[in-house]
């Protein structure tokens, strides 16, 4: 992985770098290591929560593989659709974890921040899923995956930064890393979705 993440950096290994990832996540992230989790806990909401992230940096490390490989644009272009959907259904389940773990979400809002802790949890939530869907369904699919992105990066700033700074520990290195992962990948997804033209 870290091979991977330094060779996607220079032009001349990302498509390698990009398949290493892809195919790391997607096959011993996914299959290996989630697969038994799944079946095990297969009734939880949760569980489906963390696949989903795993299975977006899979489809990003798909969508820069697909842009940068020297393949002709009718094969990449399922390719990258199927990441975008992909991506699109993740963000339906994310927005459904806020609802459902609403009392884990909430305390990640700063209190500062009106009207209150819930609204902001609920919001964020809608708002994941309105970006599901326009991914889906590409409708304003290049405006939402922009806005997803700065969502996620707000996430990174009040809710995994503030946690970060109070408690560096182990877990909140992780969870702020795995949000600049979610950040990038919205990042690729929307930069890979066409421009709307006026």
């Amino acid at each position: 992985m870290l091979a991977a993440g330094a060779a996607i950096q220079w032009r001349r290994t990302t498509v390698w770098a990009a398949a290493a990832l892809t195919a790391y996540y997607a096959l011993f992230v996914l299959i290996l290591m989630n697969g038994p989790l799944l079946l095990a806990h297969y009734a939880e909401y949760g569980t489906y929560e963390g696949l989903t992230m795993q299975l977006a940096i899979a489809s990003g490390g798909l969508i820069i593989y697909a842009t940068t490989a020297n393949i002709d644009t009718a094969s990449a272009a399922p390719l990258k659709r199927f990441a975008q959907l992909a991506v699109g259904a993740c963000s339906l389940v994310w927005g459904g974890a806020h609802f459902i773990y609403m009392n884990f979400t909430a305390p990640l809002v700063p209190k500062w921040l009106p009207p209150t802790q819930e609204f902001w949890g609920y919001v964020t939530g809608a708002c994941f899923v309105a970006a599901g869907i326009a991914i889906l369904t590409r409708i304003q699919a290049r405006l939402a995956a922009i806005l997803l992105t700065a969502m996620i990066a707000t996430f990174g700033v009040l809710a995994n930064g503030r946690a970060l700074l109070a408690d560096p520990s182990h877990w909140n290195w992780t969870e702020s890393a795995l949000n600049l992962a979610l950040i990038g990948v919205a990042w690729v997804v929307a930069d890979s979705l066409p421009q709307r033209r006026r």
